[in-house]
């Protein structure tokens, strides 16, 4: 089976673009969703490019068991914990006592999402295309 490497890659930075468009729009939940998506996108690129499977939507986790030699430094899965956060919580009301995912998310905490992502997704970047 060909590698979906590049596939991945793509939707990943695409998913990143949406992730700064709703920041502009200040939908804050939606950037930070946004953001883990580029993020998990990227890791399952570099699984594609590695020949191996990747499983599951925890960007901490995709991280943690890549090889050592691509695998990231430890400051970089401990971003992805903060991203891993936003995989539900943006998208469901009941994630909250009350009220809906827009009334708690703010602009800072987007901020640090999209960041995040586009730390993760050089980290990605630089082992694909060496």
């Amino acid at each position: 089976m060909a590698s979906r490497a590049e596939d991945w890659f793509r939707q990943a930075l695409r998913d990143l673009q949406h992730a700064r468009d709703a920041l502009d729009r200040t939908t804050f939940e939606w950037a930070a969703f946004a953001a883990q998506q580029a993020a998990e996108k990227a890791v399952k690129a570099l699984y594609q490019r590695l020949g191996a499977e990747a499983r599951g939507h925890s960007v901490t986790q995709l991280l943690a068991a890549l090889p050592p030699g691509a695998r990231p430094p430890d400051a970089l899965i401990e971003t992805a914990k903060e991203l891993d956060k936003h995989y539900i919580t943006p998208r469901y009301p009941n994630s909250y006592p009350e009220g809906a995912p827009m009334d708690f998310y703010t602009r800072a905490e987007a901020l640090r999402a999209v960041d995040g992502a586009e730390r993760i997704i050089e980290h990605c970047k630089g082992h694909l295309f060496r």
